[in-house]
């Protein structure tokens, strides 16, 4: 008996396996969309008031990204290899997405810059958009990928 086998249901998490890449991809796309309206957000709230404390964390981005972290983190347990590389892409773009705002109370702090996009970010996201497309996708180029392999 292991001492952690009652802190994560394997079972059950396994049963789920073969969606979690396809939910991560989903979470991707949806992190993808709240950035451009997190970056709108931001830039109506720099409008609005003065100062970098009138820019805040807006809340649909930021458990888009919690939750992409999280279920990459349990994809991780059911597969180690594709786990480990979607994971580090995904805690990727979440230090990007936390070192873009803190960049954006600078900028806003500034009063001579305009707000930037958050291009590492962006850059961050189509990496693990490109692979969590594949780890939710391999099925359809698995026979022509072992023909070659």
């Amino acid at each position: 008996m292991q001492p952690l086998q009652f802190l994560v249901p394997i079972d059950a998490l396994e049963a789920v396996g073969g969606i979690l890449p396809v939910a991560v991809l989903v979470l991707v796309i949806l992190n993808m969309i709240t950035r451009i309206l997190q970056h709108n957000h931001h830039k109506r709230q720099l409008r609005e008031n003065d100062g970098d404390e009138a820019i805040t964390r807006w809340l649909p981005h930021t458990l888009t990204t919690l939750g992409m972290v999280l279920l990459s983190f349990l994809y991780l347990i059911v597969a180690p290899h594709g786990g480990m590389v979607l994971s580090v892409l995904v805690v990727t773009v979440f230090i990007a997405d936390f070192f873009g705002f803190e960049s954006r109370k600078v900028e806003a702090r500034s009063k001579s810059k305009d707000l930037e996009r958050p291009i590492p970010a962006v850059g961050a996201s189509v990496f693990a958009l490109i692979y969590a497309a594949y780890q939710s996708f391999f099925f359809l180029i698995e026979p022509l990928w072992n023909s070659i392999i």
